[in-house]
């Protein structure tokens, strides 16, 4: 047996792929094939005959406790740390960012600008809100800037994967650094989450926010989720003070008390629906661990690169562990390219100018489907000259 063969092949079949090589898990992949009957159960025999009474009977209520402790380990987190807050990432991550400045009176808030376009968009919009200093550095000037003028720092926000190269940050390192100068570090998940060992708890991160429809799997629009860790849970301080995050929440009372724990964290109703196919998504990435999940996301993507012609440029790292989940190409008109690949039923993204993402998204991505990849893009460029 290879070390790219059985037995994790063996899950891709339980994935709806339609016939698709799904290389674009890195913003949305293909559902489980049994998440209709999933829903249809919830439906048929919990909303049907319960109606109202289901929230309480079958334990809606409690499902974004229940989804965040299982998403946990994915995560290197404790019980008790993650919620499935029940709103988009933007929302979320507004959540944390102000939550977070609110912990550190300190006049700058600072980004790299490299980060994808809705952390700068929300970072901005806090520094705003709170009037504090937004500082964007460069990926090398983010951490210089650390070391020169730390003290001035509240809040750090990272990605340990850039959107567009997929070069890995380190979170350990990186949370260190920001607490040496007494800053705190907030995280974006969202291309790391289910991919890549994130460690939270050992690498002492403060807060962390991350999508549910890219490589979890919980299908589009899924809901995001909400590291805090336990240390600042009984003094964080979120501005949406939803219901659902209530001490209380169907006393009904005009002044909001937080609940205790992470689940002031939470705002409005669950989306229920969103949230059962999230839970469903989550089993098989549960079952084989993030350690095997990343190995095998690195095997693929080394596979898929000494299959790729020579003359095309890598952007990614070329070591495995210095990049997350996806690989970066630089081709001339990558739009073309991409259509020109969804025509041969392999899906990959695109980012302007001429940036290529091909994901490998290690439950239903196969080796086979590297080969088939390669192949696609090679007939879909010009011959090398």
């Amino acid at each position: 047996m290879s070390a790219l063969g059985d037995p994790i092949s063996e899950w891709a079949g339980g994935f709806a792929t339609g016939g698709l090589v799904h290389l674009n898990g890195n913003s949305l992949g293909p559902p489980r094939v049994d998440l209709t009957d999933r829903l249809a159960a919830v439906v048929t025999d919990q909303w049907t005959p319960g109606q109202v009474r289901a929230w309480f009977r079958d334990g809606w209520l409690d499902l974004p406790r229940t989804v965040g402790d299982k998403l946990a380990p994915l995560l290197g987190a404790a019980e008790g740390q993650v919620v499935i807050a029940g709103d988009t990432t933007s929302t979320t991550l507004f959540n944390a960012l102000v939550a977070a400045c609110r912990l550190r009176e300190r006049p700058v808030l600072l980004i790299e600008a490299e980060a994808f376009p809705t952390d700068l968009y929300i970072a901005a919009s806090v520094a705003r809100l709170l009037g504090r200093e937004l500082v964007v550095e460069s990926r090398d000037g983010f951490d210089t800037y650390l070391g020169e003028h730390g003290d001035r720092v509240g809040v750090a926000l990272a990605a340990p994967v850039d959107f567009r190269t997929g070069r890995r940050r380190d979170i350990g390192s990186t949370t260190a650094l920001c607490h040496a100068v007494g800053a705190l570090a907030v995280w974006d998940l969202c291309h790391a989450a289910g991919v890549l060992p994130t460690n939270l708890d050992t690498n002492d991160v403060d807060l962390a926010i991350g999508c549910g429809y890219k490589y979890l799997g919980g299908g589009p629009g899924a809901p995001a989720f909400l590291y805090v860790a336990a240390r600042w849970q009984s003094e964080v301080d979120f501005p949406l003070a939803g219901w659902h995050g209530h001490a209380d929440p169907f006393a009904m009372t005009p002044d909001f008390v937080p609940a205790a724990g992470i689940d002031r964290g939470r705002n409005g109703t669950p989306p229920l629906l969103s949230l059962v196919a999230l839970d469903h998504a989550l089993e098989p990435l549960v079952a084989v661990g993030i350690d095997e999940l990343h190995r095998r996301t690195k095997e693929l993507g080394e596979a898929f690169l000494a299959g790729l012609r020579p003359d095309i440029e890598v952007v990614s790292p070329r070591d495995p562990d210095q990049r997350g989940g996806h690989l970066a190409l630089r081709l001339p008109d990558a739009d073309a390219v991409e259509h020109g690949l969804a025509e041969r039923n392999v899906l990959v993204d695109a980012r302007p100018p001429d940036l290529i993402r091909v994901a490998f998204a290690p439950l239903y991505v196969t080796p086979e489907h590297v080969r088939t990849a390669t192949e696609a893009i090679h007939s879909v460029l010009a011959p090398p000259n």
